[in-house]
């Protein structure tokens, strides 16, 4: 009764941590995707692809965005940090 119990218990916090329930990142002023997707696709890299930007924001600060590269070649951002240029 314990093993069914806890089993139940940890695929409910598991099903809690869908990553499908947080809000998609926008494009800003600087990233690759501001203003609609690149024009040249990236045909010689594999699907699934991490690509890295780095940029200043309006306000100085450093931001640096993570995209996945999709199968029909397009750019999913997944991931950003703004952060101070040179931290303490």
């Amino acid at each position: 009764m314990k093993a069914l119990l806890s089993a139940l218990l940890t695929a409910a916090l598991l099903a809690g941590c869908s990553s499908a329930d947080s809000p998609a990142l926008e494009p800003i002023p600087g990233s690759i995707t501001y203003g609609g997707q690149p024009r040249t696709k990236l045909t010689k890299s594999p699907v699934g692809s991490a690509v890295y930007n780095q940029f200043y924001n309006e306000t100085g600060q450093r931001v640096e965005e993570t995209y996945i590269l999709q199968p029909d070649r397009s750019l999913k951002l997944v991931r950003r940090v703004v952060g101070p240029d040179f931290p303490d």
